[in-house]
């Protein structure tokens, strides 16, 4: 599993979050909403230090990561966080890494 954000969604983070060089984002598993990993679920995202990674992408000085207990929803696919220009927010996009 890897996540790679790209430099819209990024952007995105850094004027709606106000985040920058050091902090750290997390996407975390919340019940209920519309996800496309597991049914019944869907991602959050929340600025704090990490406490168990279970893997991370820095990108421009960010580190963007996914907690150990948070894996299992994610299913062995990687998680690809893109800007849509159509709706003005970020999404969520999965792939398998086999």
């Amino acid at each position: 599993m890897n996540i790679k954000v790209t430099d819209e969604a990024y952007k995105w983070f850094s004027e709606e979050l106000g985040v920058t060089d050091g902090d750290h984002v997390q996407f975390f598993v919340r019940y209920g909403g519309c996800g496309d990993f597991q049914t019944g679920f869907s991602l959050g995202v929340s600025v704090k230090e990490p406490e168990e990674a279970a893997v991370s992408h820095v990108k421009n000085g960010v580190t963007f990561y996914i907690e150990k207990k948070d894996e299992w929803y994610f299913d062995d696919h990687d998680l690809l966080v893109q800007f849509d220009d159509t709706i003005d927010e970020i999404k969520y996009l999965h792939d398998s890494n086999n």
